[in-house]
């Protein structure tokens, strides 16, 4: 059983792109610049900001079910990012770069599961988590951050 990673889409934050740094703070994001690569991964590229790049640190509720888990952090979102697409089986590099906590769903949004583990092993856990009838999702989080990463869910 394989799975899909999903990016977020970028079309919630083209209107961020554009905005003064006045404005942003108005609507409690900043514009940051990364400083070191890696180190900024964007959320909805899934790929890291390079050294010197613009990024728009922002708060985005990634669990919006109605739900004891409901859930909001911030997140790094690259200037003009686009949506990425990875392949089924494939897990990026800013997942695979970092300590992660890792947590899986069932239909009803209720955890079921969940994992602290290097990225390196995420793709091992992701397919033995949906070899199980009751794992409808998973979300995946920096550990040391606790920033929203991306989303899996089974592929086809």
């Amino acid at each position: 059983m394989t799975f899909q990673i999903h990016a977020l889409d970028d079309t919630p934050f083209r209107p961020y792109y554009d905005l003064t740094d006045e404005d942003l703070a108005a609507r409690g994001a900043r514009r940051v610049v990364a400083e070191a690569h890696p180190g900024y991964p964007c959320r909805v590229s899934l790929a890291e900001a390079e050294a010197g790049e613009r990024l728009i640190l922002l708060h985005h509720e990634y669990q919006p079910a109605l739900s004891p888990y409901r859930g909001s952090h911030a997140i790094f979102v690259r200037e003009h990012a686009e949506q990425a697409h990875p392949a089924p089986g494939e897990v990026p590099f800013s997942l695979t770069s970092r300590l992660l906590s890792v947590r899986a769903f069932d239909a009803d949004d209720m955890m079921i599961d969940a994992e602290v583990l290097e990225g390196e092993g995420l793709s091992a856990l992701l397919e033995t988590w949906f070899e199980r009838a009751e794992v409808a999702y998973v979300h995946m989080h920096n550990a040391r951050r606790g920033c929203y990463a991306a989303r899996a869910t089974r592929a086809g």
